[in-house]
C-alpha cells in the first residue's frame, strides 16, 4: 500500500521530495520553449506550402491561357477535328512569305496555306490581321460574330480562327477560310490593273449573270431570310470569291453590321468600324451621316453589277465631280448600252450569230440581239439599285427575281 510508481508520467512536477520530480516552474519554462519553436516551424512550413501553391496556380493559369490562345476552336477536315496554332500557320504559309500572298485588304493580308494532320491535308486561305491597324481587333470580332450567326451556300465558309502571340510577343489574329481556287472577281474583271500579265480568260455573259445571281442570293439571305439581319457594308469585286466552277461566294465581313428586328423596326446591335465601305461603292447617304441599312448594300450591289457588265471601275479617272458610273450607265441606256466588248459575239462568229429564238410575238432574234436585250435589262437593274435616293432602289428579293427572269430570257426559256 505504500508503493508509488510514476513511470511514464513525464510531465509531472513538484510534489513531495521523495518523488524527486522537477519543480513546476522549470517544467513550465521548458515546455513553453519547445512550444515556441514548434509554432515557428509550423508557421514557416505553412507559409512555404501556401506560397508554393500560389505559384503553381499562377503558372497553371498562364499555361492554360497560352494554350487557349495558341489553340483555337477545332474545325473539321473529313472526320477529324483540328486545332490551329500560330506555329502551324507560320509553317503552313512558309513564314507568311510573299509567294503565298494572294490578297491584301484594309485590315490584313490573305495567304494560301496547306495544313497537315497525318495523311490528311487541306488547302486553306489564312487572313492575318494587321494588329497595328486601329480597328483590326474590332474587325476580327465583327467577322467572327457574323459567321457565328450565318450559313448560306454563297457565303465564304470560315473554318476556325486563331488569337495568339507571335515569337516576339506581339498579338496575332488570323481567320482561316475555305480556299477558293478561282480567286476574287476583281482579278477576272481587271487582270491588268492587278498586275497580271496573263490574266484569266474574260468571263462570258452567262458566267457573269450567274455570279450576279449568286451574290444577290447571298444578300437576299442576309437582308431578309437570316434570323438576324446583317448588313455587309463592303460589297465590291475583291470581296467576291470564286471556286473552280465559278460559283460566287461573298466574303470579308470585317465591317459588317448586325441588326436585330424588334417592334417592327431594326435596332443596332453592333457599331460599324470606321468608314462604311470602299470608295466608289459607298452609298451617298452614308456620306451625309445616315445609319447603316440594307439600302446601302443595294447601292453597292448596283455599282458592282454595272462594273461587271461594262468593265468600268467606279474609281476610273473619267468619273469625277458629280459624274459617276451610275450616271454614265444611265446615259448609255438611251443610246444603247456600251458594254464590255468581250461580251457581245462578233458578227463573224457564225456559231453564235446563227442561234435564234422565237419570242412571244413570233419574231426571231439573233444571239447578238438577244444578248443586247439582256444586257440592257441587267444595266437597268444596276442603275435602279444605284440611284441616289435610298427609297427608289430595289430590294434584294426583287433583284433576285429579275435576274432569274433575265437568265430565262437569255437561255430561251418560255416564261408562260
Amino acid at each position: 500500500m505504500s508503493m508509488v510508481s510514476i513511470v511514464g508520467n513525464n510531465k509531472l512536477c513538484g510534489g513531495i521530495q521523495e518523488l524527486h520530480l522537477t519543480s513546476c516552474e522549470a517544467q513550465k519554462s521548458k515546455e513553453n520553449g519547445m512550444s515556441h519553436v514548434l509554432k515557428l516551424i509550423v508557421t514557416i512550413c505553412g507559409c512555404a506550402a501556401f506560397l508554393s501553391m500560389i505559384i503553381m496556380i499562377f503558372f497553371f493559369i498562364i499555361y492554360q491561357r497560352r494554350k487557349e490562345n495558341k489553340e483555337s476552336t477545332t474545325f473539321l477536315i473529313g472526320d477529324h477535328h483540328f486545332r490551329i496554332s500560330y506555329t502551324q500557320l507560320l509553317k503552313a504559309t512558309n513564314g507568311f512569305s510573299s509567294e503565298n500572298l494572294i490578297g491584301e485588304g484594309s485590315y490584313g493580308s490573305v495567304y494560301e496555306a496547306v495544313l497537315y494532320h497525318g495523311e490528311i491535308s487541306v488547302v486553306v486561305a489564312v487572313k492575318v490581321l494587321n494588329t497595328e491597324q486601329r480597328y483590326a481587333s474590332k474587325s476580327f470580332i465583327a467577322e467572327c460574330e457574323a459567321f457565328r450567326n450565318i450559313r448560306h451556300r454563297n457565303l465564304v465558309k470560315i473554318l476556325t480562327s486563331c488569337s495568339s502571340v507571335d515569337f516576339e510577343g506581339n498579338n496575332f489574329m488570323a481567320l482561316i477560310y475555305e480556299f477558293m481556287p478561282g480567286g476574287n472577281l476583281e482579278r477576272w474583271l481587271h487582270p491588268h490593273a492587278n498586275g497580271l500579265q496573263d490574266g484569266p480568260r474574260p468571263l462570258k455573259f452567262i458566267q457573269r449573270l450567274n455570279i450576279a445571281i449568286d451574290i444577290a442570293t447571298s444578300l437576299e439571305y442576309l437582308h431578309h431570310h437570316c434570323h438576324i439581319q446583317i448588313i455587309h457594308c463592303d460589297i465590291k469585286p475583291s470581296n467576291i470569291l470564286l471556286d473552280d466552277d465559278l460559283t460566287a461566294y461573298l466574303g470579308d465581313f470585317g465591317i459588317s453590321k448586325i441588326l436585330s428586328k424588334a417592334a417592327g423596326r431594326s435596332q443596332n446591335q453592333t457599331s460599324t468600324i470606321g468608314i462604311k465601305g470602299s470608295i466608289g461603292y459607298i452609298a451617298p447617304e452614308y456620306g451625309a451621316g445616315a445609319d447603316v441599312s440594307t439600302h446601302g448594300d443595294v447601292y453597292s450591289y448596283g455599282i458592282l453589277l454595272l462594273e461587271m457588265f461594262t468593265k468600268k471601275q467606279p474609281t476610273d479617272e473619267m468619273f469625277k465631280d458629280n459624274f459617276n458610273l451610275h450616271c454614265w450607265a444611265q446615259m448609255a441606256l438611251h443610246d444603247g448600252v456600251i458594254a464590255d466588248p468581250t461580251l457581245l459575239p462578233m458578227e463573224e462568229d457564225k456559231e453564235e450569230a446563227t442561234i435564234t429564238i422565237s419570242n412571244i410575238g413570233g419574231s426571231r432574234k439573233s444571239m447578238r440581239d438577244r444578248m443586247q436585250e439582256c444586257l440592257n435589262l441587267v444595266i437597268r437593274i444596276g442603275v435602279t439599285c444605284s440611284t441616289e435616293s435610298p427609297w427608289d432602289r430595289m430590294n434584294m428579293n426583287d433583284v433576285v427575281k429579275a435576274l432569274h427572269l433575265i437568265k430565262d430570257i437569255y437561255l430561251g426559256v418560255d416564261s408562260q
